[in-house]
């Protein structure tokens, strides 16, 4: 029997996103697939249903396409009452938020699905152009410094005209992960003057080598801040207090301040207080990539502007879905890179090994059980 793939359109609130597109349509079809894209599921990312066609694609209603699908591409999940259609021990693939949507991936399991949740990929080389994560915050990091120069009003570059020199804007980027590095890089082709700081002391080079200068706590021993597979971990009381009076001193002088830091599994950490907020001048601006997750500045409200001491806050839920076409494009490829890497070239299937790495990191349920170790050990 032929494999078939449902790719879904997205009913969360402000969700601009699908995970397939015409490109990889084609792709998954080369393979052997049989495609199947729910009507007006790319719209708002500026793909019609006519492209899709265009690809090989079927297009029908929700009910239509789950109808026999082995496979269901989604961006953030679905509910199991959004897709009863669906068979039992259908595969669902997308970023499922396992740690905060728990009930759901029990509803998952009870109903016979298998999920996938793509943005637990672990951070190894050949799941590189799989991760979700990755490219979604690359997106995330130039949006952020987009939109903060927008709202900041004023030019970035230095300027040196007949009636006198403007300067450049100052840009502080606090946490360098894909979405710091990409805000540093933006900033700086835009002419800011960039700092950047992290708990990673890793980092310190990967901050120059872009051209900006690296804010560091100094002589406090022993801390990294680097957790497993190079995320950031927890910082110790010790090198909280010391960040706090660095940056306390630096962000008084910035004119645009981008905040990224997050845990994985845990609330965003508090970077800048209220207090730090009243030492910026009028007219600063921060934007605060992590306010989904409770952001990593005081004051900050997701999807609101929030002016606090003359200096204006912002910070989307979703900053990917404001970039839908592109942020589309990526998150569609990465999962088509998983299910090439996972392609049976013979059986023409996807078969998804226990023993495999990558397998084992991303499924939460099966055979009407969540079984990921993190949330069946609390």
């Amino acid at each position: 029997m032929t494999y078939r793939i449902a790719v879904l359109g997205e009913r969360a609130d402000g969700e601009r996103r699908v995970a397939a597109t015409p490109e990889t349509v084609r792709k998954l079809i080369a393979l052997g697939a049989q495609l199947a894209v729910e009507s007006g599921a790319g719209a708002q990312a500026a793909i019609s249903d006519q492209s899709y066609v265009d690809a090989g694609a079927g297009i029908g209603s929700r009910a239509e396409v789950l109808s026999g699908a082995d496979l269901i591409l989604t961006v953030q999940g679905a509910d199991p009452t959004s897709i009863a259609e669906a068979r039992s021990g259908v595969r669902l693939m997308g970023a499922l938020d396992p740690h905060g949507q728990r009930a759901r991936v029990s509803a998952l399991a009870e109903a016979g699905i298998e999920a996938l949740a793509m943005e637990l990929i672990p951070r190894i080389t050949r799941a590189q152009s799989m991760d979700i994560l990755s490219s979604q915050s690359n997106l995330a990091g130039y949006k952020a410094v987009i939109d903060a120069a927008s709202a900041y009003g004023r030019v970035f570059p230095m300027m040196m005209t007949a009636a006198g020199t403007v300067p450049a804007a100052r840009v502080f980027v606090m946490g360098v992960g894909v979405a710091g590095l990409q805000a540093i890089a933006t900033a700086r082709r835009l002419g800011a003057q960039v700092s950047a700081t992290d708990v990673r002391a890793a980092t310190k080079e990967q901050i120059e080598s872009l051209g900006a200068k690296a804010i560091f706590v100094e002589k406090v021993a022993g801390i990294t801040g680097e957790g497993k597979g190079g995320y950031a971990s927890e910082m110790s009381d010790e090198y909280r207090a010391a960040q706090a009076e660095l940056v306390s001193g630096h962000i008084a002088k910035q004119d645009i301040v981008i905040t990224t830091a997050l845990i994985p599994g845990r609330p965003a950490p508090r970077l800048i207080t209220d207090a730090q907020v009243a030492t910026m001048k009028p007219g600063s601006v921060i934007f605060d990539l992590a306010v989904a997750q409770g952001g990593n500045v005081e004051g900050s409200v997701a999807d609101q502007v929030v002016v606090r001491h003359g200096v204006t806050l912002l910070g989307y839920r979703n900053v990917p879905a404001h970039l839908a076409t592109e942020s589309s494009a990526l998150f569609a490829r990465n999962l088509y890179n998983f299910i090439a890497a996972f392609w049976d070239k013979d059986a023409k299937t996807l078969q998804l090994p226990d023993d495999d790495e990558i397998v084992r990191a991303i499924r939460l349920t099966r055979d009407g059980q969540v079984v990921h170790p993190v949330l069946t050990n609390g």
